[in-house]
């Protein structure tokens, strides 16, 4: 009888300290990392009607692109295009950025070198693998524009 209360107890305090409600702790991802694009959602939504969304896939020059956001807030984006030669693919530009990434709101802002106005949106998701990063265009008060970039994380 007594080995059976030991189990007992030991057993309830097995199950005590193995249900503790504490343990929210959710796992969180950095935005530094160097990424490769895989596709894009561009959505135009008018005011005075409903709106549409096309979402591009990219070739095998685009993947080659590469957004690499490094600690202390600076960054390079690299885009890659189809040569005129077939089979070749071409970076057609590389930019430096600055940016800000809030974790709590999830907002980022994204300050191309040369560019007097910067890109802003929101981290839609954000794992160890994939970054959906919509920028988001309000400039026309007619129209609501966003690019919603599905990025996958190259491991370095």
């Amino acid at each position: 009888m007594k080995k059976l209360a030991l189990l007992f107890a030991g057993l309830s305090l097995f199950v005590a300290t193995g249900c503790n409600d504490d343990d929210n702790d959710t796992q969180e991802f950095p935005i530094v990392g160097l990424w490769q694009p895989i596709k894009e959602v561009v959505t135009t939504v008018p005011v005075s009607g409903s709106g549409v969304s096309d979402e591009i896939t990219y070739n095998d020059c685009q993947k080659q692109s590469r957004w690499r956001f490094d600690e202390g807030s600076s960054g390079k984006r690299n885009n890659v295009e189809e040569s005129p030669n077939p089979g070749q693919c071409d970076t057609v530009f590389e930019r430096p950025f600055t940016y800000t990434y809030n974790k709590s709101d999830k907002r980022v802002e994204i300050k191309y070198q040369g560019i007097a106005t910067p890109d802003k949106g929101k981290v839609t998701t954000l794992n160890d693998t994939t970054l959906n990063l919509t920028i988001e265009d309000t400039t026309d008060p007619n129209e609501y524009h966003s690019v919603t970039y599905t990025l996958k994380r190259i491991p370095q």
